[in-house]
């Protein structure tokens, strides 16, 4: 979601550290929140799937059982599960199903006693370390020696149809309750923004944090077809005061040759002072569930930790825009024997874009600029597939939210395009600086100059527009340009995962998706 890197670095664009990334990434939020936090998760999650088989019908159970069974011989596969767990487990499910309470009990307890790093998430259906061993070639290498496995591109538990799915939210605890929060609303809209504020992402000094415009929240919650049913709230029952937060969004993704539509999962937020409440897995849980009776079966998020089931891994690049105020609040430094002055003409920037008839993107430029994009994007094994309508949601300018531009020929035909989005920090405890400005690349298409030319300007753009620092993925062909303008390399990487869907890993720059 999202996202994100803060880093300090010295003036040679070396960053020395990373603050963790946004927790608006599902995972990682939910990591924040103790979803991975100890062995107690494991008997829990057990015990909530155990009970959704004994409490519904011997038909629907067998159907159930194939999922859960699924999803359980996913935790087993990862790395050092010994075989006395994968024999107490395997027993739990046969005790399930034979509706043996007391065998259930005994097992659940010798599995709670073991030690799991990712309790949830290891039971959920994400490619394991097995699955990706030795499969993260490029995918357009050509090896006659390494046929394909014949699951991948497949879905590792098959979709089931409305009936079969549970159809009764999953329970809160005692005294919080489920509510959909109306983004088009001015107040509820602020509740969110309130929410994100206190309790999302602050670097680890608590220098900095991260302030999701209103109009940036709007921005990102109502592309074309969004459902507020995906605009998942807690509230306490006593106060009505939003205590929690889960969203998702609708998308068409590619994963190599498959087109899917999936749910881009993003904002998983607990407040800081329920977070000893479980509640991360329960939203997940939740969200998958709504997002399931829409007839949608896979999702696509990014984490800054490493969790089960990454389909590729990207690293985080940061441009230095306006090198002393960067400084003066501590986000890089002076490098030994660097002095300001020397630091400023480093990362100094034309005035103006080098590019002749580089302009702001306008709605009459749309057609033609989606139809350069789409087909850009065919190039990568992951890539967003954009309808018309969402590609001008997503990349027309919004101030202070997102930035595009073009170049037309001298036919009229549009041949470059370039992007970036705008999310900025606060600030705190600066007696000078409230604000952190930063640009996000978005994406970018050169064709009648180099990608590097383009950036440039795009650099050179967003410092007109105010921004600070401009961060970078290395997905995509980024990595043509990151070194030449000096972009410095953060500490941390950004994970993406595939939810239920079965294929072999890929490199960073086989990436066409960026998520915010």
């Amino acid at each position: 979601s999202s996202h994100k890197a803060l880093c300090i670095s010295n003036t040679m664009s070396t960053p020395e550290k990373q603050a963790p990334k946004a927790d608006n990434d599902a995972s990682k939020a939910a990591s924040a929140n103790g979803v991975d936090d100890s062995h107690e998760e494991v008997a829990e999650i057990l015990t909530d799937l155990v009970q959704n088989q004994m409490s519904i019908s011997s038909a629907d159970a067998s159907q159930i059982a194939e999922a859960q069974t699924t999803a359980l011989q996913q935790l087993l596969q990862q790395g050092g599960a010994s075989a006395s767990k994968q024999q107490t487990v395997q027993a739990l499910l046969d005790a399930a199903m034979k509706g043996d309470a007391a065998i259930q009990q005994q097992l659940l307890g010798q599995v709670s006693g073991e030690k799991k790093q990712h309790a949830f998430w290891d039971t959920q259906p994400m490619l394991n370390s097995e699955d990706k061993k030795d499969k993260s070639k490029k995918a357009s290498s050509n090896n006659a020696t390494s046929l394909p496995d014949p699951n991948w591109h497949k879905p590792i538990v098959p979709d089931k149809e409305k009936e079969d799915l549970r159809q009764e939210p999953y329970n809160m605890p005692k005294g919080f309750e489920w509510c959909e929060v109306d983004i088009t609303d001015e107040e509820q809209r602020t509740e969110i923004y309130d929410l994100l504020y206190q309790n999302y992402v602050e670097d680890d000094d608590g220098c900095f944090r991260f302030d999701y415009s209103r109009e940036f929240l709007t921005w990102a919650l109502t592309p074309p077809g969004y459902l507020k049913q995906f605009h998942l709230g807690v509230r306490s029952s006593k106060s009505n005061r939003l205590m929690a937060l889960i969203t998702a969004v609708p998308a068409k993704v590619r994963v190599y040759g498959e087109e899917k539509d999936m749910a881009e999962v993003n904002f998983l937020c607990v407040h800081r002072k329920l977070r000893s409440k479980r509640l991360a897995p329960v939203l997940i849980k939740e969200i998958t569930r709504r997002v399931n009776h829409t007839g949608v079966f896979q999702a696509v998020y990014t984490a800054g930790v490493k969790l089960p089931g990454s389909v590729a891994s990207c690293r985080y690049y940061h441009r230095t825009l306006d090198a002393r105020k960067l400084v003066e609040i501590g986000f890089t430094r002076l490098a030994p024997r660097m002095t300001m002055a020397r630091m400023q003409k480093l990362f100094k920037l034309p005035a103006a874009p080098i590019t002749k008839g580089l302009r702001p993107m306008s709605p009459e430029d749309v057609p033609a600029a989606h139809k350069l994009v789409v087909k850009y994007l065919e190039k990568f094994q992951l890539a967003v597939v954009f309808s018309e309508e969402e590609f001008a949601h997503w990349l027309l300018p919004r101030k202070g939210v997102v930035s595009s531009f073009v170049r037309k020929d001298a036919d009229g035909v549009i041949t470059d395009f370039c992007s970036y989005y705008h999310l900025h920090s606060s600030v705190l405890g600066n007696p000078k600086h409230n604000k952190l400005n930063a640009a996000y690349s978005f994406y970018n298409v050169a064709e009648t100059v180099s990608l590097t030319e383009l950036m440039k300007d795009c650099l050179i753009l967003a410092k007109n527009e105010g921004m600070d620092v401009f961060n970078a993925l290395n997905l995509m062909e980024n990595d043509m340009f990151l070194e030449d303008l000096k972009f410095g390399m953060g500490d941390g990487n950004l994970q993406y995962y595939v939810y239920n869907w079965f294929c072999p890993t890929m490199q960073h720059d086989d990436v066409g998706l960026v998520l915010l």
